[in-house]
């Protein structure tokens, strides 16, 4: 068989696209149980342990559940758009996995050397925040649609929100890219191995100070605050605010609709962790991957495992913020500070690289 030829090339393609998507819904699912069980722990109970060992089996059990509810689609929504909404949210969430550079370049036996992304361009970063940016149509139209005071006073606060985090998101990822000098993340990825030449000995254990997250701290936590606000997570969960607005913005979804909203917003979770570890913590980069590459896959998972646990745990320690503490916020502390993150990123890659 020649490997080469453009057909066989394609069926790879989608043979990696449906692993990825495969492995990314997997790592949701149980990011859902984990969370339950973690939250129940901080808060001083079991969580869901029935179903398998452990509650190993719980997210079947959910999948299974939400295909069997009742449809219920209110007689006064706007149908199209109604039915429209949960689509685009997930959707948009998906998209953006076809870029991710999940490990270094591997040999594979018969195929030779084969890099662990779908899709490699010049404009990644570009495509990345754009698609996640689309994700808030889905939950305007949802709030819209669902002809609800609750679930419009969701959608509103979702568009609220969205103008209060946006450009400080996109601003905290410039200073990355002025030192990088490119938006393709693979690249980016590369080129935070062994930045520093030390010794071979010192350069296996001081690998990790080549990341960026030692040359934009301020740039991080922009970006962390921010993403905890794409992904309407404690403390930033306005939208939906279980306390004054039933659910929010898919207060009047329910079986699989429900389940496809609730769906966008861990695979959102799994995005920003993704890019976060991608941008920040040097992707798959770790001691010892330049002579065992598949240790670099585990290094990436472990990372955004990481991610994930923060996200859980600041859920159940920290209040909501009010929508507009959030706005006030958003414009004068995080835009100035990652105008200046810019500010001083510019002067030091126009003296230093």
């Amino acid at each position: 068989m020649n490997w080469n030829s453009p057909l066989v090339q394609a069926g790879l393609t989608m043979l990696g696209i449906n692993i990825a998507f495969v492995v990314v819904l997997m790592i949701v699912a149980y990011t859902v149980l984990a969370e339950r069980r973690i939250l129940a722990l901080i808060q001083g109970r079991l969580g869901p342990n029935r179903v398998g060992y452990g509650g190993v089996l719980q997210p079947f059990a959910d999948l299974l559940k939400f295909i069997l509810k009742e449809e219920v689609i209110p007689d006064q929504a706007t149908k199209f758009f109604y039915l429209l909404a949960p689509i685009i949210a997930i959707t948009a969430a998906l998209m953006t996995i076809i870029v991710y550079p999940f490990g270094p370049t591997v040999n594979l036996p018969f195929f030779g050397p084969v890099k662990l992304v779908i899709a490699q361009f010049d404009i990644a970063l570009l495509y990345v925040l754009g698609m996640t940016s689309v994700g808030v149509y889905g939950i305007m139209l949802a709030g819209w649609a669902s002809n609800s005071k609750y679930s419009l006073m969701g959608g509103l606060r979702a568009s609220a929100q969205m103008i209060s985090y946006e450009l400080s998101l996109g601003l905290s990822l410039v200073g990355v890219v002025l030192m990088s000098g490119t938006l393709d993340l693979y690249s980016v990825v590369e080129l935070q191995t062994n930045r520093w030449e030390f010794s071979p000995v010192l350069n296996f254990f001081l690998q990790p100070l080549s990341w960026n997250i030692f040359l934009q701290p301020l740039g991080f936590i922009i970006y962390l605050i921010s993403a905890i606000a794409e992904t309407n997570r404690v403390p930033f969960d306005l939208p939906e605010a279980e306390t004054e607005l039933v659910a929010g913005f898919h207060t009047e979804y329910s079986a699989l609709k429900f389940a496809l909203f609730f769906m966008a917003e861990y695979v959102n979770m799994f995005t920003v962790s993704v890019l976060a570890t991608t941008l920040f913590l040097g992707g798959w980069n770790g001691p010892g991957v330049a002579t065992f590459p598949v240790l670099g896959v585990f290094y990436f998972l472990g990372k955004i495992i990481f991610f994930l646990f923060l996200y859980i745990w600041l859920r159940g320690t920290l209040p909501r913020f009010r929508f507009d503490q959030l706005m006030n916020f958003g414009w004068t502390f995080l835009l100035p500070a990652a105008i200046l993150n810019i500010i001083v990123s510019a002067t030091v890659a126009y003296f230093y690289y």
